[in-house]
């Protein structure tokens, strides 16, 4: 059974000064996973977590992970300027980006970044760009095909649009080490989302591997594997969660049996997670407005597809609870919707819940990761305020809700403020 953080009477009074709908995250939850993360992979002394900032760009957050050693993990260059302002610079900083226009890559320099190419042709590109390859580098590797745990196919890396083919790996690290690289780094993400302690083991397995034949062909020096993100959350109640401890447990035996043999137990560990990290301890919450029985049964909230577009974009699975009627029995059937002019504008479907009556309050479970970062604006929709819910139970507002002139202030050179009464 999921169990909300917050309660019917916490949300009552937040209300009073924050409305619905808003993200709300749970201090506690996240200082106890990040504590549990490096402590897993305590045995492996250049082990760096850079916390995924797409996932959650949210300075007050990134600001509490970089109390347990925590880097960024950036795609963009409005990501590495978060960065920047928070404080993270230099080699703190992992730039993993595909697409990349050149000013990306020039800001990525300016800031130290490590940079992780995502193609062979950055090679030149970057060159161009900035007028030199920096001494540490990495790649980011495609082996192809499916991507399996035992008999179990866990993704198609085959059809992503990501990385080196394992032939051009072995080049691009001859090409980087000619141009003068000295260190380098191999990155992998394989599989989205995984609820399975096997992952992080068998990836890192393949790529210590292909590490050990690099080094071995090319002469480049190893200075470190990234595991990217991939290790996911129980979306669903009968889903059981990843044991980190476990999956660093099993990263360390491949590490021993694989890259120590072979001389490369200075090989540091670093891992992108964003989803682990933050998506457990984040609610959406929202407030019944309208009831609709037609052919089906709708709960209208104040909330929609912009404040969280995974139901969406992807028909994921968010679990609901209806605030202070935990113990009620889950007798009525209903589509949760929002009111964006889009059929698919529903946080679930033929979802058995208690009976929602208006005003009632819902919370969205695991809106922690990839839920605020990914609204829009669309039918002129506005962004909700992010709440922090502090370790002493205070509520801090760590981003405003967005306001009908922020929707507007793009419109330059039209005067739009003069005809509009805000």
């Amino acid at each position: 059974m999921k169990k909300a953080f917050v309660t019917k009477e916490m949300i009552a009074e937040i209300t009073k000064t924050y409305p619905t709908p808003f993200h709300i995250y749970d201090e506690k939850g996240i200082r106890e996973n990040a504590k549990a993360l490096k402590e897993a992979f305590a045995w492996n002394k250049g082990y760096k977590e850079f916390f995924a900032v797409k996932a959650t760009p949210n300075p007050f957050l990134i600001d509490i992970l970089r109390e347990y050693g925590c880097g960024c993990d950036c795609s963009s260059l409005t990501e590495l300027m978060l960065s920047e302002a928070v404080g993270v610079k230099g080699e703190d900083i992992m730039f993993s980006s595909n697409d990349t226009p050149a000013q990306e890559y020039a800001y990525a320099a300016k800031l130290g970044a490590i940079i992780n190419l995502d193609d062979i042709t950055h090679i030149d590109f970057l060159e161009k760009t900035i007028g030199y390859i920096p001494k540490t580098i990495s790649c980011r590797f495609n082996p192809g095909g499916y991507f399996a745990i035992a008999n179990s196919i866990m993704d198609n890396p085959g059809d992503a649009k990501y990385g080196f083919t394992t032939e051009q790996m072995f080049e691009g690290f001859r090409i980087l080490k000619e141009k003068g690289a000295e260190h380098f780094g191999i990155h992998a993400f394989l599989a989205s989302n995984t609820v399975t302690n096997e992952y992080y083991p068998t990836l890192a397995k393949s790529l210590f591997e292909l590490a050990v034949k690099l080094q071995e062909e090319t002469g480049a020096h190893i200075r470190f594997i990234n595991l990217s993100g991939g290790i996911g959350i129980p979306y669903r109640p009968e889903d059981a969660p990843n044991d980190i401890r476990l999956i660093g447990e099993g990263v360390r035996k491949a590490y021993e049996e694989i890259l120590v043999p072979a001389g490369m137990d200075d090989v540091a560990i670093y891992t992108e997670l964003g989803r682990f990290m933050m998506g457990p301890y984040g609610h959406l919450v929202t407030t019944a407005i309208h009831e609709k029985h037609t052919h089906k049964e709708y709960i209208g909230v104040d909330a929609c597809a912009v404040n969280l577009m995974r139901p969406a974009m992807y028909g994921a699975y968010h679990h609901i609870t209806v605030l202070g009627k935990e113990k009620e029995p889950c007798e009525y059937k209903y589509d949760i919707t929002g009111s964006l002019c889009e059929n698919n504008d529903k946080f679930a479907i033929d979802r058995m819940l208690p009976k929602v009556e208006m005003g009632d309050y819902l919370v969205i479970h695991d809106t922690g990761a990839h839920g605020y970062a990914m609204g829009y604006n669309y039918n002129g929709k506005l962004k909700s305020a992010e709440l922090l819910l502090k370790e002493d139970g205070s509520v801090a507002l760590i981003r405003r809700a967005e306001t009908p002139k922020d929707y507007f202030a793009t419109f330059d050179g039209y005067d739009i403020y003069s005809r509009i009464n805000f």
